[in-house]
């Protein structure tokens, strides 16, 4: 079943297209020209404007579907309304689809275990000896740990796991992973 979300999300990814009128800069010019003398661009800010344009590509999933049509063209709405009213939506990508919920307590906990951590590592430095369970490869101070923790607060607020144990061993095995 979806929830109204999702059914949003489809119904605006149906009404989106572009259609790109595509003149020469020259058509484009003489256009300006025409335009009341208020309402004209300079020829140099002209110029930088049809410098700067970058033309849509179909191939890039925000400019599809893209209908380019010239000034003499007869609009395709037969296309047109295809791709509105019958076309797939594209399927969801990590930026469409939406995050998953995460316990009332998730930040809660994920600070408090990342703060245990490091507590554990700085004292663990203090009074390591070879074979310790603790194993860096240098010393870490105290501002370096506090960059790293906030780093993968920061990754695990974006990708929320379910098992709240498991945060600290992901906490250290991140450390690991970030020191080599």
């Amino acid at each position: 079943m979806k929830d109204d979300n999702e059914i949003l999300f489809e119904t605006i990814t149906l009404v989106l297209l572009q259609i790109h009128c595509l003149t020469s800069p020259d058509t484009s010019s003489g256009w300006n020209q025409d335009r009341p003398q208020d309402d004209q661009y300079t020829q140099a800010v002209f110029d930088a404007l049809v410098q700067r344009f970058e033309a849509p590509d179909s191939r890039n999933r925000w400019d599809s579907p893209l209908f380019t049509v010239h000034k003499d063209d007869v609009l395709p709405l037969d296309q047109i309304s295809d791709a509105i009213f019958h076309r797939k939506a594209p399927p969801p990508n990590q930026s469409t689809q939406t995050q998953p919920l995460s316990s009332t307590n998730f930040l809660h906990e994920l600070d408090k275990v990342t703060q245990d951590v490091v507590t554990a590592v700085l004292s663990a430095q203090k009074t390591s000896v070879p074979g310790d369970i603790i194993m860096l490869p240098r010393i870490l101070n105290m501002s370096e740990l506090r960059r790293l923790r906030q780093q993968f607060i920061s990754y695990t607020k974006l990708h929320p796991n379910e098992n709240i144990s498991q945060l600290a061993n992901m906490f250290v095995q991140y450390l690991n992973q970030s020191l080599r």
